[in-house]
C-alpha cells in the first residue's frame, strides 16, 4: 500500500462556499421570484400593552395593487399558538402566543394586521392606511416590579411569574449544602450584575417565501432550523408534515436570532393556503429589531464564599430572567443552560441555582450567541476578580489555585457535569506568553504612581462552556421537547464522486468545507470530489439543525460513522473482488490492498462494482451508501484563557482595548482558518456587549434603539486587533476529538473586557460599571455617580433622555 496522503483535517483550506457568497452568485430567500407571487407586509403595534377595540382596513383594501388585508380575527380559528419547546417545570405558565394579535397586544412591535399586495412597495404603503383604535393598558417593564403582580402582562395567568427552576448540589448529590458553607466561611461576597438586553444583528434580514402549489407547501426561509421548523409548522397549522417541505438556502448569519419558529413563517403559510398563491415576506431592519427575539436581559445576584487562603467553597446564584411578552421556541430554557456553567472551571464544594422567569411587555427573548453560557461566565469571572480584590490577591493566581488541574480529568463538577478533558494550565501559560502579563502589571503600577490621566487595567477570563447540545436523555430530563442527536448520509456515486447529506444547517460556519475535509480523509478521496447537501428537508430527511456549537461535535461525528459504514461494506466487497479473506484487506489513501501483495482495488473500483452489482457477495445489497445517526453520551467542553489590556481615560471615560489575547482549546482543529474566523466573530460580539450594545425601552415600552443608528453595533474599525492561539486537548466524547468553537469568543470576551476596565479604575473608588461600559457610564462611575442613566433621570438629576438612552 502507498503512504497516506497529506491529511485534510488540520489544513487551512479556503472555504468552498465563499466564492458564490462574496460574488453574489448565491440565492438568498429574498431573491426568489415565483409566478403569481404576492407580497406580505405586517402592521405592528406602536403600543406595548393595549386591547384592540377596532381595526379599520377599508382604506388599505381599496389601494392599488392590494389583494386583501387580514387581521387576527381572520386567522383566530386556525393560527393556533406559536410553539415553546422547553416547558422547564410542570407548573410553568405559558400564555397563548398568536402569530397575529386578535384582541390584545402585549409588546410594541407585535403583528396586528397583514397587507397582501402584488408587490412589496404597495404592501408597505398600504400599512399607513389601516386605522387601529387601542385601549391602552398599564405597561410592565421592570422585572422586580413585575413580580409584585400589581399590573399583569397576561391577566388570565394571575401572575407575571413564568416559572422558578432550582438546582441544588446537596439535593442532586453533587455537592454539599451551600448555606452550611456560607455559615462556616471566612469570606462571603455578594454582588448583583445586570446582563443588558441585546439584539441579534445578522447580515441577512429574515425572509420567508411559501409556495402552495402541487399539493405541497414549499417553505423557503432564512432559518437556522429547517427540520425543526417543518415539524413545528405542521404541529401548529394542522398541515401534515409530509406535505411541508422547508428549504434554508444560503443563510446570511443567525447568532441564534434565526433559531426560531417566527410569526411571519406561520403567517406566510396560512396566507398562502388561504390565497392559493405564493407569498413572500422580507423584514426591514427596524422590523427585525422590534419584533424578532432579543437576547440576555437578566439580573444576577451572586453570593460566593471562600476561605482566607483563597479557596472557594460555596456559590449561590439567584437570577431574574426577562421572558418578554411571550415564550418563543426555547425562551424559558435559555437561562437554564447557564445553570451548569456558573461554577465554570473551579472546584466549589456547594452550589445552588435559582432562576425566576418573568413576563414583561417587551419583545420576547430567546437564544443569542452563547445562550446562557455568556451570562454564567460573566458572573463567575467577575466574582473571581471581586474575591481577589477582597483578599488582596493577584486575580490570575487566585484562579490557578481554584481551577481543576489537568491531571484531574475527567472531573465531575458541583453542577453535575462531567468535563472529559482540559488543560487550563497550558492555555493560560500560552496566553501569558503572548500577553506580557508581568510587564503590563509593572506599567500599571507606574501609571498609578504617576497619577496618569489614562489608567491601565488587565482583564482576565478563564472560561469553559458546555456545547454540542446533547445528549438526548439529558435534554429529556430537562424537559426539552426535542433530542440532541444528529444525522448524516453518504452517497457514493458510480463515477467515484461523493455526496454528503447533513442534518445540520449552516448559516455561515463553513460546513461544506469542513465536511468535505472530514470525508476526504476518512474515505481517501480528493477534497474537490465531495459535495455537501444541506438545508432542504426533501433531500436531508432528518436533522436537528445548527445552534449551540453542536454541528461539528454531533453532526460531524454522525458523518464519521456514516463513512465508517461505507468503508466496512466496501472492505467486504473488496475482499470478494480480490479473492482474499476480509481480515487481510488493508485500506489507505483511497485504495484497498491485500496484505503482503501488490493487489489493489481503489475505492472507486469497489463503488462501481457495488453499483453495477454483477458480482456481489451473497446477501449484499447493491450500492455503497450509508446513513448514520449519532446521539452523544456527553457534551463537549472547550475552554481557554482570554486576557485584555484596557486603557481608560479618567477625564472622558473613553475605553481603548490596547491588547487582546485569546488562547482557546477547542480540541482537534479541522480547519484553522475557519476556527480563527469563528473566534474573531465571537470576540466582536462579546466586546460589543461589554462596550457598545444595549436594547433600550422608554417608560411606555417603546424600543428607542430600533435602528442601527441608535443600536450601536461595532464595525471592524471599532475593534482592536486580536492575537489568537490555541492549545489542544482532544475531546473524548467523539471520535474526531473536536469541541465547539462558534460561541467561545462571545462567552469569554465580555468579562475579560469589563474586568479590565474595572481593574484600571478600581483604585479610584469604582466598584462596578453597568454594561455597556460607554464613556458616559465610565465617566459617571469615576465621578461617584450612578452608571445607570435612567436611574439618574428618575431622580431628577439629568433632564431628558434622547433616542439612544443617553442624556440630552
Amino acid at each position: 500500500m502507498t503512504a497516506t496522503a497529506e491529511p485534510e483535517v488540520g489544513k487551512a483550506r479556503l472555504r468552498k462556499e465563499d466564492a458564490r457568497l462574496i460574488t453574489g452568485q448565491t440565492r438568498w430567500t429574498d431573491n426568489l421570484q415565483l409566478t403569481g407571487m404576492l407580497h406580505m407586509a405586517v402592521l405592528r403595534s406602536p403600543v406595548a400593552h393595549a386591547r384592540i377595540r377596532n381595526i379599520d382596513c377599508s382604506r388599505a383594501t381599496a389601494m392599488p395593487g392590494v389583494a386583501i388585508v387580514f387581521t387576527g380575527q381572520d386567522f383566530a380559528d386556525e393560527q393556533g399558538s406559536l410553539p415553546c419547546a422547553w416547558p422547564i417545570t410542570e407548573d410553568m405558565k405559558a400564555p397563548p402566543a398568536p402569530a397575529l394579535a386578535v384582541d390584545q397586544v402585549n409588546f410594541a412591535g407585535e403583528a396586528i394586521a397583514l397587507v397582501i399586495a402584488d408587490n412589496a412597495y404597495r404592501a408597505a404603503d398600504a400599512l399607513a392606511a389601516i386605522d387601529v383604535d387601542y385601549d391602552e393598558l398599564p405597561v410592565v417593564l421592570d422585572m422586580q416590579e413585575a413580580l409584585q403582580d400589581k399590573d399583569l402582562v397576561h391577566p388570565d395567568l394571575g401572575t407575571n411569574k413564568c416559572a422558578t427552576w432550582v438546582f441544588d448540589s446537596a439535593e442532586a448529590g453533587s455537592g454539599t449544602n451551600v448555606e452550611d458553607e456560607f455559615a462556616s466561611a471566612e469570606v462571603v461576597l455578594e454582588r448583583t450584575f445586570r446582563q443588558q438586553r441585546l439584539i441579534p444583528s445578522f447580515m441577512e434580514p429574515r425572509s420567508v417565501v411559501v409556495d402552495p402549489s402541487s399539493d405541497m407547501f414549499t417553505v423557503w426561509s432564512a432559518t437556522q432550523i429547517p427540520h425543526i421548523l417543518r415539524w413545528m409548522l405542521s404541529a401548529v397549522s394542522g398541515i401534515a408534515e409530509h406535505k411541508i417541505r422547508v428549504i434554508a438556502p444560503d443563510v446570511g448569519g443567525g447568532f441564534g436570532g434565526k433559531l426560531q419558529v417566527t410569526p411571519e413563517e406561520l403567517l406566510c403559510l396560512l396566507v398562502a393556503r388561504r390565497m392559493g398563491r405564493p407569498v413572500k415576506w422580507t423584514e426591514t431592519r427596524t422590523e427585525s429589531m422590534v419584533s424578532a427575539h432579543h437576547g440576555r436581559d437578566q439580573i444576577q445576584k451572586i453570593t460566593l464564599s471562600a476561605r482566607r487562603d483563597g479557596t472557594v467553597t460555596g456559590l449561590k446564584v439567584e437570577l431574574l430572567a426577562d421572558m418578554g411578552a411571550y415564550l418563543r421556541l426555547v425562551t424559558p430554557g435559555v437561562p437554564i443552560l447557564g445553570a451548569f456553567m456558573f461554577n465554570a472551571i473551579y472546584k466549589f464544594a456547594a452550589y445552588r441555582f435559582v432562576c425566576t422567569n418573568v413576563f414583561t411587555n417587551k419583545v420576547p427573548t430567546d437564544a443569542y450567541r452563547g445562550a446562557g453560557r455568556p451570562e454564567a461566565t460573566f458572573a463567575i469571572e467577575r466574582m473571581m476578580d471581586e474575591l481577589a480584590v477582597e483578599l488582596g490577591r493577584d486575580p490570575l493566581e487566585l484562579r490557578r489555585q481554584n481551577w481543576i488541574k489537568h491531571e484531574e480529568f475527567p472531573f465531575t463538577t458541583v453542577a453535575g457535569m462531567t468535563y472529559d478533558s482540559g488543560n487550563y494550565e497550558a492555555a493560560t501559560a500560552r496566553a501569558l506568553e503572548l500577553f506580557g502579563y508581568d510587564e503590563l502589571r509593572e506599567e500599571q503600577t507606574r501609571r498609578r504612581a504617576d497619577g496618569s490621566v489614562v489608567q491601565l487595567g488587565i482583564g482576565i477570563s478563564t472560561y469553559t462552556e458546555m456545547c454540542g447540545l446533547a445528549p438526548s436523555r439529558v435534554l429529556g430530563a430537562l424537559r426539552y421537547a426535542a433530542g440532541g442527536w444528529e444525522s448524516a448520509s453518504i452517497r457514493m456515486l458510480p463515477t467515484g464522486k461523493v455526496e454528503v447529506i447533513t442534518g445540520t444547517s449552516p448559516h455561515g460556519q463553513g460546513h461544506e468545507t469542513v465536511w468535505s475535509q472530514i470525508v476526504a480523509d476518512r474515505l481517501g478521496v480528493p477534497f474537490d470530489d465531495v459535495e455537501v447537501l444541506h438545508g432542504d428537508t426533501a433531500s436531508s430527511h432528518r436533522g436537528m439543525d445548527s445552534y449551540g456549537s453542536r454541528s461539528l461535535a454531533v453532526g460531524g461525528t454522525a458523518l464519521v460513522h456514516a463513512a465508517d459504514k461505507v468503508l466496512a461494506k466496501a472492505r467486504r466487497l473488496a475482499a470478494h473482488m480480490m479473492e482474499c479473506d476480509e481480515s487481510d484487506v488493508e485500506f489507505a489513501s483511497g485504495s484497498f490492498g491485500v496484505r503482503g501483495t501488490s493487489t489493489v482495488r481503489t475505492l472507486g473500483d469497489v463503488v462501481l462494482a457495488a453499483h453495477v452489482a454483477h458480482d456481489l457477495p451473497e446477501g449484499m445489497e447493491p450500492g455503497m451508501d450509508a446513513d448514520a445517526t449519532f446521539d452523544p453520551d456527553n457534551f463537549s467542553f472547550p475552554h481557554g484563557t482570554h486576557l485584555c489590556a484596557t486603557e481608560v481615560d479618567t477625564e472622558t471615560g473613553m475605553v481603548r482595548i490596547r491588547t487582546y489575547v485569546a488562547v482557546d482549546d477547542v480540541g482537534t482543529v479541522v480547519n484553522p482558518l475557519i476556527v480563527d474566523g469563528q473566534v474573531h466573530g465571537g470576540l466582536a460580539q462579546g466586546i460589543a456587549q461589554a462596550l457598545y450594545e444595549e436594547a433600550v425601552h422608554d417608560e411606555t415600552g417603546t424600543l428607542t434603539t430600533a435602528t442601527l443608528a441608535d443600536y450601536l453595533v461595532p464595525s471592524a474599525a471599532d475593534l482592536p486587533a486580536f492575537l489568537t492561539a490555541r492549545t489542544a486537548t482532544p475531546a473524548t466524547s467523539n471520535p474526531l476529538g473536536v469541541k465547539g468553537v462558534g460561541e467561545a469568543g462571545t462567552i469569554a470576551s465580555t468579562p475579560a473586557v469589563v474586568n479590565g476596565i474595572l481593574d484600571a479604575v478600581r483604585h479610584l473608588g469604582v466598584r462596578d460599571i453597568e454594561m455597556p461600559c460607554s464613556p458616559e457610564r465610565v465617566w459617571r462611575a469615576l465621578q461617584g455617580r450612578s452608571t445607570d442613566v435612567a436611574d439618574d433621570v428618575a431622580a431628577g438629576g439629568l433632564g431628558s433622555i434622547d433616542a439612544t438612552g443617553e442624556p440630552s
